[in-house]
């Protein structure tokens, strides 16, 4: 018997009423009784000749409308889990080729040099010959980068990270640091012919610049800040426009507001009056606090684990409005404290709907308020989905 594909399950198998899986299927798909799907109208042909290999994309198949509604429904899902549901708005999905940052592999084998992500549920090395992901500018790197790296005399295996700054591409390889004057001739040659705005190795020890003409920045929030080699930053510019413009929406207009996890500054730097910012990573809160204090902006930047020292309720409490941007795992202990605070908001991004989901059911039970949730889809058909929310509540009057 034939059943219709429903959904797509979080891991990107599509899946019937009668809780069949499929992989590759798209919501409107057939699954015939022996297991082959039939494609439907939302079944799209992918783009990319090395899906599925390539372990950077999971989601290819599916149009524009059911890969939207991909990423809602994770988040859905994850809050039905923990018991909760709130008002959720349309996915904001960045378009193909818009990746500014990414991190590929590399490794010599079999007399060269291959670079691209694993494949799916593998360490090989898918040697990306294309890609529908990375902005043109980070792509436009990957060959040349190869028939660098072999003229180094690269033997091992190590990352490529690739983020696209203010002044061009910014190049970090680890696992590598070639010695000698020819490889810097040759590393500076490569730079000057391909615009590369810096060029970083890192063997194991700290990044190790080895081409940076002209000191390398990101603007965030309008501010140039120092980027770190290496330095996180959100995927595309237009997701992190689509997460800003949430958080501004989320916390209004406040005279004091904390920002924890800050990073660079991405949030920090867009806010209104006065901001606290805090941040475990040294060098990313050390260029925040340069670039703020450069551009006459009020924030105050400190160098904090809030893992091991998340703000208490007294310290929250000094503030109109908190932001909330930790990494995957969440942020429990600093979710428990924000639960019996008396901010009268707090914008939470999340990159993993259900660490959300766990720390927003803390904040629920202790009397907050989930006003709305803002799906991102800025990791292009991939599983990865991320997000912004508003938490609200009247301060008690005692």
């Amino acid at each position: 018997m034939s059943d219709t594909i429903i959904r797509v399950a979080a891991r990107g198998d599509g899946v019937t009423a009668t809780g069949r899986h499929a992989a590759f299927a798209a919501p409107g798909d057939t699954l015939s009784a022996d297991g082959i799907v039939m494609p439907g109208p939302h079944h799209q042909t992918p783009p990319c000749g090395h899906f599925p290999r390539c372990g950077g994309c999971q989601l290819q198949h599916l149009d524009d409308e059911s890969y939207a509604g991909f990423v809602t429904d994770r988040i859905a899902s994850a809050l039905d889990a923990q018991g909760l549901t709130a008002p959720l708005r349309p996915a904001h999905c960045s378009p193909s080729h818009s990746r500014r940052r990414a991190t590929l592999h590399a490794e010599a084998k079999g007399g060269r040099v291959l670079i691209g992500f694993s494949a799916e549920k593998s360490h090989a090395i898918v040697d990306m010959a294309e890609c529908h992901i990375l902005h043109p500018t980070l792509f436009a790197l990957v060959a040349p980068l190869r028939a660098l790296l072999q003229r180094l005399g690269f033997k091992r295996r190590g990352d490529v990270h690739l983020a696209l700054a203010d002044q061009g591409a910014d190049i970090l390889v680890t696992s590598f640091s070639p010695d000698g004057l020819e490889a810097a001739e040759t590393i500076i040659a490569f730079c000057q012919r391909h615009g590369v705005a810096r060029f970083s190795v890192d063997d194991g020890l700290g990044a190790e610049t080895r081409w940076e003409p002209e000191p390398v920045t990101i603007t965030l929030g309008g501010v140039g800040v120092p980027l770190p080699p290496g330095a996180f930053l959100q995927a595309t510019a237009d997701g992190e426009a689509a997460l800003v413009a949430a958080v501004r929406e989320a916390v209004g207009n406040p005279r004091t507001t904390a920002d924890l996890f800050a990073g660079l500054g991405t949030f920090a730097l867009a806010l209104p009056d006065k901001v606290y910012a805090a941040e475990g990573a040294r060098d990313a809160i050390l260029s925040l606090k340069g670039a703020a204090n450069g551009a006459g902006k009020m924030v105050f930047a400190e160098h904090r684990d809030l893992y091991r020292r998340p703000l208490t309720k007294t310290e929250l409490d000094r503030f109109d409005a908190i932001v909330l941007d930790p990494p995957r795992a969440g942020a429990r202990d600093q979710a428990d404290a924000l639960a019996s605070a008396e901010v009268r908001a707090v914008a939470y991004v999340s990159c993993n709907p259900s660490s959300f989901a766990r720390d927003a059911k803390a904040m629920v039970d202790q009397g907050w308020q989930l006003d709305w949730v803002q799906p991102v889809g800025q990791f292009r058909w991939s599983t990865h989905v991320e997000l912004a929310a508003r938490f609200s509540r009247q301060p008690s009057s005692g």
